[in-house]
């Protein structure tokens, strides 16, 4: 990149014959991990197998020149599992086929939504929902992809639906396991978790796909155990039965895996709240995705996060009138994608396109794949969502975010994930009312603006809260062009946790522009932890030293 004036954002890298190589290799690597898992996903949700290929294709040969996330891999994800499945189950009243059908119309209506979102430059919608509620919600996500997937991998029916009543059968389903199955998904999760710690020490094996490791022991074991036939053998004086149904059921051609929305129920109760919980999730994801993918850019290129959301509505659109799932710009790829070198858009492309190829030319060898060894790779997936630092983490951010990142797993695993989602909002609201935010200051901020020494200054009174952020993001973008902008912070008498994250990622953006943020006046403010970026309330008494 030749260097840039100052005050001048990076200007992308040209995508040209320079960067196909990488973008080739980066592309196929990435292939190799969302293969396995765009199945399980698919399955996991309720979902043909092949719906989960179709959303990767379609986010990988569509989406790709649409977006401007440059780096970040669309297709399935886990965090849409709980969302997908449940559409599948209660509009299809018991009846899988009837309830995908009227699912794929849900994906259609929130696709078009997220396309209103992108026209009206709703990008900054990640901003507005707190990190904790976020947070909280995917662990949520990862419990339950697990409650579900450890019966799968034991080879295993359980009689609960609920997830909690899953988890709570789980010591039941341990003592019926299915030998054979439970073999090959407990050592394919031994190999991913083992890769994962490995990886950290042995610089080269984060080249080599995990999933792929994983596939690599549970397909000849599958040959082994002769999964493709139906039989029983006897264990411990105990007879088991396995055959095909534990092994990846793809159609004869992917033109035949096409399946048209059935719109009928469309505007139900049931439907509109799926396609609500559709649009918003998958937007909030796709959007903290681009962002972090951003960051992680070796050139430091920012997305138009409202151009992303385009086509990420687009290629949902077209993903659900498909069969398809829906898709988002997905974090494990994506930062994967990074990590093998990937330069521009192709690497995205690529790896749709092999993976066209691959289930054109050659399904067979995908149902060769136990559903076991999906599993595994789903449980990895979602105790990476719910994983013990993610409390950790939590905690010393703050008790109170702790509180409100629990209460959100907490009500979402009761009840669904809008109410969980709801749930911990609402909460958050009243914590920052106990810590002192007038309720006038909560939506709409007191914001003087003026110019001291030639820098501009935002002065922010009452409060800086998730609430009202958006404002304070909307009239700092005013000052696209100014070298220096200063907030300040010390009438504002209750700074959250987001906000105070939200500033911080503004400083390395404006940063990575040649121009300087400063965030100021929070010396009379007391930290409610010792995380850098922890809420901060402004106190009558002696300051104690904060970094801002």
């Amino acid at each position: 990149m030749q260097p840039q004036p100052s005050g001048t954002p990076p200007q992308a890298a040209p995508e040209s014959a320079s960067t196909w190589k990488s973008d080739i290799v980066s592309g196929f690597l990435v292939f190799l991990i969302a293969l396995p898992l765009c199945l399980g996903i698919a399955m996991a949700s309720g979902f043909p197998p092949v719906a989960g290929i179709l959303t990767a294709v379609v986010g990988g040969v569509v989406s790709s020149w649409l977006g401007s996330a440059r780096l970040t891999i669309k297709g399935p994800a886990a965090g849409l599992i709980v969302i997908a499945l449940g559409a599948v189950t209660e509009l299809g009243g018991g009846d899988g086929v009837v309830g995908y059908r009227r699912a794929l119309a849900t994906i259609v209506v929130a696709a078009a939504v997220q396309i209103v979102f992108a026209l009206l430059r709703a990008g900054t919608l990640g901003d507005f929902f707190p990190s904790s509620v976020v947070h909280g919600m995917l662990a949520a996500i990862g419990i339950i992809i697990c409650s579900k997937q450890a019966h799968v991998l034991l080879g295993v029916a359980p009689e609960a639906k609920e997830p909690l009543h899953l988890l709570a059968e789980i010591p039941r389903s341990v003592t019926k396991l299915n030998p054979e199955i439970a073999f090959i998904g407990v050592m394919s999760l031994i190999i991913l978790f083992g890769h994962a710690a490995l990886a950290r020490r042995v610089a080269a094996l984060r080249r080599v796909p995990a999933p792929l490791l994983a596939l690599l022991f549970a397909v000849p074991m599958g040959l082994y155990f002769d999964l493709d036939h139906e039989h029983t053998f006897t264990f411990s004086h105990s007879l088991f039965t396995v055959g095909p149904r534990f092994l990846v059921n793809l159609p004869s051609n992917l033109l035949s895996a096409i399946t048209l929305p059935d719109f009928s129920v469309v505007f139900s109760a049931t439907s509109i709240k799926y396609i609500v919980m559709f649009a918003l999730v998958g937007s909030i994801e796709s959007l903290l995705t681009a962002k972090a993918m951003d960051m992680m850019d070796p050139e430091k290129r920012r997305s138009d996060l409202d151009k992303d959301l385009l086509a990420t509505g687009v290629g949902n659109f077209i993903a659900g009138m498909l069969g398809g799932l829906p898709m988002i710009s997905e974090v494990v790829r994506s930062s994967a994608n990074i990590g093998y070198g990937a330069r521009s858009r192709l690497s995205n492309f690529f790896h749709g396109l092999f993976l066209l190829l691959f289930v054109a030319f050659v399904p067979m060898l995908i149902h060769r794949i136990p559903l076991a060894a999906l599993a595994a790779m789903l449980i990895f997936a979602g105790v990476r969502l719910a994983s013990p630092k993610e409390f950790v983490n939590t905690f010393r951010i703050g008790p109170e975010q702790f509180v409100i990142f629990t209460f959100t797993i907490g009500v979402t695993l009761a009840t669904d994930l809008l109410v969980g989602v709801a749930a911990g909002i609402a909460l958050k609201m009243v914590v920052h009312l106990i810590n002192g935010a007038p309720f006038a200051g909560l939506f709409k901020p007191q914001i003087e603006e003026h110019t001291e020494a030639g820098q501009v200054v935002l002065r922010v009174r009452q409060a800086a809260v998730f609430t009202n952020f958006l404002k304070l993001k909307k009239q700092l973008a005013r000052h696209a062009h100014a070298h220096h902008v200063e907030v300040d912070l010390t009438d504002a008498r209750l700074v959250d946790h987001t906000v105070m994250e939200r500033l911080h990622e503004l400083e390395g953006e404006f940063s990575r522009q040649g121009r300087h943020l400063h965030v100021r006046g929070l010396e009379q403010h007391r930290s409610l932890s010792a995380h850098p970026h922890s809420a901060r309330k402004k106190s009558a008494k002696s300051p104690l030293p904060l970094r801002s």
